[in-house]
């Protein structure tokens, strides 16, 4: 089994597909490493060799930005813009959508399951 920095890739996957399992790296990425490790992306992860491993390691340690450095980043730019007070700050404070979104209607990822407070009083109420 490969085991790219610190993530185990599926073995039955083409190795194209593989390296998208690491956090940070998509399909663009991935083919770009395969094409610089000199790697066939249409080859199964478990058909890799020790060479090929160690020569796509390499280069993912090269250009850096993946999986913890890429997470620790992220979430430090959130709260940069949380403790600046800015609007896309307090949209993340209050896990709302950051980007412009309508929410009246929709947003119900970001904000969770409907709260049912109306037909919670009514059903009180009715028992009372």
């Amino acid at each position: 089994m490969a085991r790219i920095v610190g993530v185990d890739l599926p073995p039955q996957k083409r190795v194209e597909i593989g390296l998208t399992y690491i956090y940070g790296i998509g399909r663009a990425r991935s083919n770009s490493v395969l094409v610089r490790a000199e790697v066939s992306p249409d080859k199964k992860v478990r058909e890799l060799t020790d060479e090929e491993i160690t020569r796509i390691r390499k280069i993912l340690e090269e250009e850096g930005e993946i999986e913890g450095e890429l997470r620790k980043e992220i979430s430090m730019n959130v709260r940069r813009l949380i403790e600046t007070g800015s609007y896309r700050g307090t949209r993340h404070r209050r896990n709302l959508p950051v980007h412009g979104q309508r929410t009246h209607t929709n947003a119900r990822t970001r904000k969770g399951p409907r709260r049912g407070t109306v037909a919670a009083k009514k059903k009180s109420a009715a028992k009372t």
